[in-house]
């Protein structure tokens, strides 16, 4: 494997046990122009990548208290649902459409980094704040069967149909809207949102599988390098500052973005 494949498999660990999301945005431009890997079959590859490596930072976080199991299942299992539209849909999809979209995403992923959303409510509803993305908490409460729970799981469905198109976990949507939808906190947002991802990509893979080829030593190469950069991530999240993070990685997405359009559709 290239020394540039494996710096980016190490970037993509990094990137996902930072901030929790974004795996799949360096993933599947490092496999589609580093390693040539046919575009449909690199964005089944980068699913199954980000799916493993998730998994990994997910289950190291729920040993450290920082998953919100319940938040996670009712995520997850709409997010699965709509995975699996969105994978065949993407199977029929001209890869131009595909990689445009997966262009806007990153725009889009680079526009919430640098403008992130800050919320105060009401002096009598208790505090709620985000911060750079940051903590949030309403009341000190959790209201699990509530209408909030109806808008995440139909943002599941739509953060899945995502992933299944295009390839994205969609982790840069699901933090916030763990944050602002269920008043957890930041780091358990991040755990949370982990989870909610490899459940999303297990689910894209296997849409995907069977009507793709996959290149299994490539994949196992570029996953195992990406996991180790996981746990480096992780083990640093606490140490630098999230929000020079986010600024570095959003214009790093911009400039990403903006290749991938000249390159394919322009």
């Amino acid at each position: 494997m290239p020394l540039s494949a494996l710096i980016a498999g190490l970037a993509t660990g990094l990137v996902l046990g930072l901030l929790g999301s974004g795996g799949s945005i360096i993933a599947l431009p490092a496999l589609i122009y580093l390693l040539h890997i046919d575009p449909k079959s690199a964005i089944a590859m980068s699913l199954g990548v980000v799916a493993v490596t998730a998994t990994v930072s997910a289950l190291d976080n729920w040993r450290r208290g920082l998953v919100d199991v319940r938040v996670a299942l009712v995520f997850g299992l709409f997010g699965v649902i709509g995975t699996s539209v969105g994978s065949r849909v993407g199977l029929l999809t001209p890869v131009v459409i595909q990689l445009t979209l997966f262009a806007l995403v990153m725009y889009a992923a680079a526009w919430r980094m640098l403008k992130p959303v800050r919320v105060t409510a009401p002096a009598a509803g208790g505090l709620m704040y985000a911060d750079d993305g940051g903590a949030a908490a309403i009341g000190g409460r959790r209201e699990f069967f509530s209408p909030r729970m109806g808008q995440i799981a139909l943002l599941g469905i739509a953060v899945g149909a995502l992933t299944g198109l295009v390839g994205v976990g969609g982790g840069f949507l699901i933090v916030p809207a763990l944050v602002l939808l269920s008043g957890i906190p930041m780091k358990t947002a991040v755990g949370t949102s982990l989870a909610i991802v490899a459940a999303n990509c297990y689910s894209g893979f296997a849409g995907y599988m069977g009507n793709v080829p996959v290149d299994w030593a490539v994949m196992g190469g570029f996953t195992a390098v990406t996991v180790i950069g996981s746990f480096v991530g992780a083990r640093f999240s606490t140490r630098l500052s999230q929000a020079t993070l986010k600024k570095a990685f959003a214009w790093f997405l911009v400039v990403v973005a903006t290749y991938i359009l000249l390159k394919n559709v322009f």
